[in-house]
Formats: C-alpha cells, structure tokens, sequence
C-alpha cells in the first residue's frame, strides 16, 4: 500500500466527521460526515455547505463569522444546530481549519461531532436560537445585537422570552440551560 493510499484510509476510516471544502462546497468528505447527516457521500459531494444548515440566513450569518475567525485565527470552533437529510435538526460541534489565512474559506479542513446524545433539539424561533447560541458563547447584548444587526434592546426581548420559555430567573441559568439542550 502507496503512503497515498495509507493517508487515504485514514482521512476515510476516522471516527469523527472530516469534510474538506473550497469556498463552502463540499469536495471531499469521509464515511463519519456523510452518515452522521444521513446522506450518501456522492450526494454531498460538490454541493454547497448550505445543503446542512436549517436556514440559507443561518448559513449566510454562519459564513460571515466564520470568515471573521478563520482571518482573524486561522482557526474556528464552535456548537451549532445544523440539518440532517430529511429536515432533522441537531446541535453539531464544528471545528475548522484554513488552508490560505488571506483567503479565509477558499480552502478549509473541518471536522464535526454530532452531539444529539448529549443535547437534545427544542423548539425556538430562529432568532433565538441565534440569540441562545452567540449567549452561550459569552457575548453582551451590545456585541450579540451588531452581530445579528439588531438592536441590543431586541437581543434583550429575545432573551427574556428565553428564560421565561426555560422557566428560569437569571442569564446564568439560561446559559447553563442552553448548554444542556439544543437551541
């Protein structure tokens, strides 16, 4: 066996999703990515990454960021919810890697982990899944609110509504609330 084909085996038989991209179309991806979204690899392969988000403004807004940290780091990690075939929604832990710093998305290695075992998906508006998770990730208001391009007194509506949906009294309960379910 060729040290090409060892490499190959690796990259195929690992036990975490690996995907490699070039301006967030799939053209390689392993056994581990494919199942964990339910499709068949020849059926991601050469489609864009849009094709695993539950909303093309989730995607949008998710590339937007990701080109922020990929320029700013080289490197990205975060949880997210993302869709399985079949419209199935499931929190997803995301960790990237690109390939040309000044052309942050041209050529990226990921990898992902399903987390559906640990945290569960509940049913929240688009905007506050979006509000829950950048919370959890430990912005303010006044940070979440530029990134979504809204106000900070909106973020701050969305986020009421998520406690009182969580039944609890204080943001630190909610972020430790959010961190044990899918948003």
């Amino acid at each position: 066996m060729t040290r090409k084909d060892f490499e190959s085996r690796i990259f195929e038989n690992a036990p975490i999703g690996l995907l490699y991209t070039e301006e967030r179309i799939i053209l390689r991806c392993n056994y581990r990515f494919a199942e964990m979204f339910r499709y068949e690899r020849q059926e991601l392969e050469g489609q864009s990454l849009a094709v695993l988000y539950p909303s093309l403004d989730d995607f949008d807004t998710t590339g937007q960021h990701w080109t922020k940290e990929l320029s700013l780091h080289g490197q990205f990690s975060d949880e997210r919810i993302m869709c399985r075939k079949g419209d199935v929604l499931f929190w997803c832990r995301v960790r990237g890697q690109s390939m040309i710093p000044t052309q942050p998305l041209a050529q990226a290695v990921w990898t992902f982990s399903d987390l559906s075992g640990e945290r569960p998906v509940a049913a929240l508006t688009r905007r506050e899944r979006q509000v829950g998770m950048l919370l959890v990730e430990g912005l303010t208001a006044k940070e979440i609110g530029r990134r979504l391009d809204i106000s900070p007194r909106t973020v701050h509506v969305h986020k009421n509504r998520l406690m009182s949906r969580f039944g609890v009294r204080n943001s630190l309960e909610l972020v430790r609330c959010l961190t044990t379910m899918a948003i």
